[in-house]
């Protein structure tokens, strides 16, 4: 890098490698073998601050800011991408969600046990056969009874939707400006009407799953709307804009992870005496790993900056998540080509570390839906910026 974080990041980033290795390592092969959801380790995840960059103090935040909830999030996704889930469901996408749109009551309610890691978060945006675009796709619908609502739908790849005490979920008003769609704070533990089954994926935590939801005459209280009706839109895309944050730097985690393991083998692996690292077709593969690994971090750190500073950060979110995309898959190939047949074998992460690769390529916008974003607005047809970024946390100048 050319230029050095402040001490106190880099104190955080130390924190966060001590808690892998020193609490997480030891237990993890054991709760992806019984399916258990690690809920002690989140707490003490919660505990340790690793939530509350974002939040101010009184709710228990650190008020650090955004850069060093990327910072975390990459931290975390590089030494055991399984946890770097937790930087969206505890630290972003959820618990900001209301943070930032919330009333007063629903923010002290909620946000606090979020970031602590006292209750365990989800975002239910996504459903079965649907496409990116939220205003077509959410066919989940809230009917009004009273002093409730009534959810009956289905949601798809709900990441800790089997262990959420709470989160944040869009469904269909009818009849409801903005296509109908609106925001619930959700509480699926204490309610009927909510399911969860896990998905397989193949190469990815099982203890820290995806789940499909079914939701059946679900009732959330009309004091858990967030937001007004049919203003769910601009509340998820907000939502997407923060999650880009953390994704971008988790697929950077991802990146650095690939490309230190392809290294550390090309010099210890020798073939004929030689290690492979000195042939010229490995070092070309590493060197470009390299190099974008570097160039992603640079883009999500400068995310952070910005959101730090209340600048409106939509375009460059979209920017970071597309190339923290390429430069992950480019680092990913390049292990795996180093690897040669050991890539196939289980004693190596390199499956692991693909896998996960390949679902943040998914997460907050495929590169399709970020190439879209991006080319509209460099050709001027569509301002990336031109809604405002809402952040509670830091209004912009004149807000």
């Amino acid at each position: 890098m050319d230029f050095t974080l402040p001490e106190e990041l880099e104190a955080v980033r130390d924190s966060v490698r001590r808690f892998v290795h020193e609490v997480w390592e030891p237990v993890a092969a054991g709760y992806e073998e019984s399916g258990a959801f690690p809920r002690a380790e989140i707490r003490r995840m919660g505990e340790a601050g690793f939530f509350g960059a974002a939040f101010p103090e009184e709710l228990g935040g650190s008020a650090m800011g955004f850069l060093a909830v990327s910072v975390i999030a990459e931290e975390l996704s590089c030494a055991a991408p399984e946890l770097g889930y937790c930087m969206n469901l505890q630290a972003m996408t959820c618990p900001f969600t209301i943070f930032n749109w919330g009333e007063d009551r629903q923010i002290r309610a909620f946000v606090p046990d979020l970031i602590a890691g006292r209750r365990i978060g989800m975002f239910a945006l996504t459903e079965p056969g649907g496409g990116s675009d939220p205003r077509t796709s959410i066919r989940t619908t809230a009917r009004r009874a009273g002093d409730l609502y009534r959810l009956d739908g289905a949601k798809m790849f709900i990441t800790f939707a089997h262990a959420a005490d709470v989160g944040v979920l869009l469904a269909r008003v009818p009849d409801a400006p903005g296509h109908g769609i609106t925001a619930f704070i959700v509480e699926p533990r204490r309610h009927p009407g909510f399911r969860a089954d896990g998905i397989r994926m193949s190469g990815l935590s099982w203890a820290l799953r995806a789940n499909a939801v079914f939701l059946e005459d679900f009732p959330v209280p009309v004091e858990h709307r967030l937001g007004e009706e049919g203003e769910g839109l601009k509340i998820a895309l907000n939502a997407l804009e923060y999650g880009r944050l953390t994704v971008s730097a988790r697929l950077v985690g991802l990146a650095r992870a690939c490309t230190e393991r392809a290294v550390a083998y090309a010099r210890e692996r020798e073939v004929g005496g030689r290690a492979i690292g000195r042939h010229q077709m490995v070092q070309e593969r590493i060197a470009d790993a390299v190099v974008a690994a570097d160039a992603a971090r640079l883009m999500a750190y400068r995310v952070g900056w910005a959101m730090d500073r209340g600048l409106p950060a939509n375009r460059i979110a979209a920017r970071a998540k597309y190339f923290a995309t390429t430069a992950a898959k480019t680092a990913a190939a390049a292990l795996f080509e180093v690897h040669g047949g050991y890539a196939l074998a289980d004693e190596y992460p390199v499956r692991k570390l693909r896998a996960y690769v390949d679902m943040l390529t998914v997460g907050e916008g495929t590169e399709n839906v970020q190439r879209i974003l991006i080319a509209e607005d460099a050709l001027g047809f569509r301002d990336a910026d031109r809604h405002p970024s809402r952040n509670r946390l830091r209004r912009p100048a004149g807000d």
